[in-house]
């Protein structure tokens, strides 16, 4: 069964299999893994659509509090952090986990970060202009998480229960690219390196809906990595990176020093 929602209107365009222990994204040139993640012309279409959806979406404050109440609800935060708070926190979260630790991942791998990137935004430009999921939709957290060996993908489960039935189109929309009827199929599997990744995460999408306290899928260089550890217990799950946000700076000044004076991860805000 084909999943809905908006992710279905991206076009499938040629379906790399994944052959054991290789993938689209390891067997073929550059040039023809740009392509593959641009789509067709109906599939950039829609990808600039929803590009300018999600930037409109930043001034939608509503939106996002009534989502980050219902993450309240439903035990996720002990308090919702101010606008400002989420912004600053939200720098701290690309500067101190996400580019570093990826950073760190695809060199390990011999991959280029900055083309890795690339096909990242060809593939779903919309995804990456918001680092904590707040404005983003729900089909857009799906698809990246799809598109990214994640570091721990229970910040996106967590985020996800901000949608009704999000977790539950999460299983199915992976069920779907394993079988190769997803629509973003081509252009997810010519960016994602690991062939073993969405059998994993399949498998782990339906532990986490069964007992929401199973222990995190961790990508490798963090296990290995006491710093990525530590950090990661911070930024990798909802609750952990509202109770950081949640310490930042409640005024523009008070923000503006926090951001030019703190170079580095503030490791006594780490979780013991």
């Amino acid at each position: 069964m084909a999943c809905t929602g908006p992710a279905a209107s991206y076009g499938l365009g040629e379906v790399a299999a994944m052959d054991l222990g290789r993938t689209a994204r390891s067997s073929m040139d550059p040039w023809s893994l740009v392509r593959q993640t641009m789509g067709n012309r109906r599939a950039r279409w829609r990808k600039g659509i929803d590009l300018v959806r999600a930037l409109q979406g930043y001034g939608d404050s509503a939106k996002v509090e009534a989502r980050l109440e219902r993450l309240r609800a439903l035990g996720y935060i002990d308090a919702v952090p101010t606008r400002l708070q989420r912004i600053v926190g939200a720098i701290d979260m690309l500067r101190f986990f996400i580019v570093p630790c990826a950073a760190d991942y695809y060199a390990d791998k011999g991959l280029d970060i900055r083309f890795h990137t690339l096909l990242r935004f060809l593939d779903d430009p919309a995804s990456l202009i918001d680092p904590t999921g707040f404005n983003s939709t729900r089909d857009a957290i799906i698809g990246h998480v799809m598109q990214v060996v994640h570091a721990n993908p229970h910040y996106d489960f967590q985020l996800l229960e901000s949608f009704e039935g999000g977790l539950e189109q999460m299983e199915q929309q992976v069920a779907n690219l394993l079988a190769g009827q997803h629509p973003r199929t081509s252009s997810i599997l010519a960016i994602v390196e690991d062939p073993a990744y969405h059998e994993q995460l399949l498998a782990h999408i339906r532990e986490f809906r069964r007992d929401p306290t199973v222990p995190p899928l961790l990508r490798e260089n963090i296990t290995r990595n006491p710093t990525f550890a530590a950090i990661e217990r911070t930024f990798g799950t909802v609750p952990g990176a509202m109770r950081y946000f949640a310490t930042m700076p409640r005024t523009a000044v008070g923000a503006a020093h926090h951001l030019f004076a703190v170079r580095e991860f503030p490791a006594e805000l780490a979780p013991r």
